[in-house]
């Protein structure tokens, strides 16, 4: 895409490729444990290999659509009893879920962390969490790295 953003659209299923449809119902099964590899699950839904991989992480079901969207925040604590824990907790308070933390060796009492937080429930947006995190107590820094 030339290095544009992409744009999404809200289709109706009838007009859809049969192979759009197909990739959802594969990755359906295998995210109720239906079936345990691809090849089960494309062999269920009569659908080639090749075609699951080209739409897997372009076609979703519109209640599925953002569940899968993740941030990365780099985040410079205070090297003391208690910060980390507050971060965490008013990520959770917002509806975040944390994927990963990595937490670096604490260097001139502070630590850098570099968390991976699955956004689909938050209940704002990720700047105001952002600034949530900023004004935590501790928090010497925070800032959004990708998404």
């Amino acid at each position: 895409m030339g290095g544009r953003e992409p744009r999404f659209y809200l289709v109706r299923e009838d007009i859809l490729p049969e192979a759009f449809h197909k990739t959802v119902q594969a990755k359906e099964l295998l995210l109720r444990g239906e079936v345990a590899t691809v090849n089960e699950a494309v062999e269920r839904v009569q659908l080639s290999r090749s075609a699951f991989y080209k739409y897997k992480d372009k076609v979703y079901p519109f209640h599925r659509w953002n569940r899968d969207q993740t941030v990365t925040i780099e985040i410079v604590l205070e090297h003391r009893s208690g910060v980390l824990s507050a971060v965490l907790n008013n990520i959770a308070v917002v509806g975040g879920n944390i994927v990963t933390i990595n937490q670096n060796i604490p260097q001139q009492s502070v630590a850098t962390a570099t968390i991976t937080i699955e956004t689909a429930q938050l209940s704002c947006d990720v700047d105001k969490m952002l600034n949530i995190l900023r004004s935590t107590i501790g928090v010497k820094m925070a800032k959004l790295l990708g998404s």
